[in-house]
């Protein structure tokens, strides 16, 4: 494990001493449509969890109202995570507003 995280350190300092750029984007554009995806990706995710562990609650119940309460906060959760993961795409676009991209 040392071994690999002295390789990444050399590598590291060994590209950012010969000038070398690790990443670029092409315009702040690019920037936050990247950012509008990453959120989307990891909202959505989340979401298919929460869905996920709902229904797994659901069927798990047998019959138990509290259980059946807890399932059912989980399917919110996700219809929240959905909702926040459409919306993203409305919250770059302020962005590009505010920064003027």
């Amino acid at each position: 494990m040392t071994l690999l995280v002295l390789a990444v350190v050399m590598t590291s300092a060994h590209a950012a001493e010969s000038g070398q750029v690790l990443a670029l984007a092409k315009s702040v554009n690019a920037v936050l449509n990247n950012i509008r995806n990453w959120i989307m990706g990891i909202l959505a995710g989340l979401a298919t969890v929460f869905f996920s562990l709902g229904g797994v609650r659901y069927v798990m119940a047998g019959g138990d109202p509290g259980e059946v309460e807890k399932a059912k906060t989980a399917f919110k959760s996700a219809g929240w995570g959905y909702g926040l993961a459409a919306l993203a795409p409305l919250v770059v676009e302020i962005l590009k507003g505010i920064v003027g991209a």
